[in-house]
């Protein structure tokens, strides 16, 4: 069985805590982390479109890059450390909710936490990217709601 949790900033810790009870001995674990292109994008937008054309070296979006992929793989890192059992780190980039779709596809199970307003129930206690997660991932879908937010 392949067991995928999708990390991120806000509720990887929690989300790892939550669903440590749901994983069995023998699962495969992959822990999967999606960077948003947005911020990327809007560096190299801003050189072309402000800053000039010409000098691709002051690119503050080519220097963005490896600074968004160590910061993944710092991530992905601790995550497996708190998991505290063998797991196959996944980074990916894109558009997030639509990525972390994709990558779902070869789970037999997809863990996420909610993330979005948790003084109350209702629309708000689920973000934007999960809330199309939970919609349209091609797995079962096990959501969690974190007892901590983390770092």
């Amino acid at each position: 069985m392949r067991m995928m949790l999708w990390i991120t900033e806000g509720t990887w810790r929690g989300c790892i805590d939550a669903a440590r009870p749901f994983l069995p001995v023998d699962a495969e674990v992959v822990l999967l982390h999606v960077s948003n292109d947005d911020i990327l994008e809007a560096g190299h937008r801003a050189f072309g479109g402000l800053l000039g054309r010409g000098h691709r070296e002051r690119d503050p979006g080519a220097r963005l890059e490896p600074l968004a992929a160590a910061s993944a793989d710092e991530l992905l890192h601790a995550a497996a450390d708190h998991l505290a059992r063998p797991a196959t780190p996944m980074r990916r980039h894109g558009r997030v909710e639509h990525e972390v779709v994709a990558a779902a596809d070869t789970a037999d199970l997809l863990i996420l936490a909610r993330d979005g307003d948790r003084t109350r129930l209702g629309p708000r206690s689920i973000g934007h990217a999960t809330r199309f997660v939970v919609d349209h991932a091609p797995c079962p879908v096990l959501l969690v709601w974190p007892a901590e937010p983390g770092p």
